[in-house]
């Protein structure tokens, strides 16, 4: 069965998808289902699957051609959503600026593959990969792009914001201090197949 794929506005709230609405909302029902046992070093190390999870969840090849600058897609990997997101210049060039007010600037810890590890947390800049999970407790957050102040934030310069606990997360998927999620969104593995493909799941050639 093909992929279902989703584009997303940016419009501060995005146009509103019943379809990936009902599979976002029984994604954080599985999620939720953990119970509050549900801590942030097993949700990294779910990322170092077995041998048999990981021929369970098959690699997806996603389709880019059709996004446009701002745009967000929406695809689904093992069971979660993934998110691709062709940022703008605007965006990138807001990134650094917010270092001083996030809780790990520099993902020092394991949310993402070491070819994706630096300020943009991506291979390519304009391009962002991101598992769509809030790393809290597992909602998935709204993408509110647009730089203007906010209800939740007056100095908002675009992001993810959580609605239910109210964690923030910038362009790059990194998380804003004093919000309850404890880490950076994920990056999953992935690479491009060519300059308008990106396989998830699977690492690029050759990286450790």
């Amino acid at each position: 069965m093909a992929n279902e794929q989703v584009l997303d506005p940016v419009d501060g709230g995005g146009t509103v998808d019943h379809g990936r609405r009902r599979f976002l909302t029984a994604t954080t029902a599985v999620v939720g289902a953990v119970g509050a046992g549900f801590a942030a070093v097993p949700f990294i190390k779910s990322w170092n699957p077995s041998a048999r999870a990981k021929l369970a969840g098959a690699p997806i090849t996603i389709d880019i051609s059709a996004l446009g600058e701002g745009q967000r897609l929406v695809d689904e990997w093992r069971g979660q959503p993934i998110w691709v997101v062709k940022r703008t210049k605007q965006m990138l060039d807001v990134l650094p600026t917010l270092d001083p007010r996030l809780a790990d600037p520099e993902s020092t810890t394991d949310q993402q593959p070491e070819y994706a590890k630096n300020e943009l947390r991506s291979i390519k800049p304009e391009i962002s990969v991101l598992v769509g999970l809030c790393t809290h407790l597992g909602c998935s957050p709204e993408m509110v792009a647009e730089i203007k102040p906010e209800p939740f934030d007056p100095e908002w310069k675009g992001g993810y914001f959580c609605p239910c606990h109210k964690s923030r997360f910038d362009m790059a998927g990194r998380v804003f201090q004093g919000v309850p999620a404890p880490i950076n969104l994920l990056v999953p593995p992935h690479h491009y197949e060519s300059d308008t493909s990106i396989v998830i799941g699977v690492d690029p050639q050759g990286a450790a």
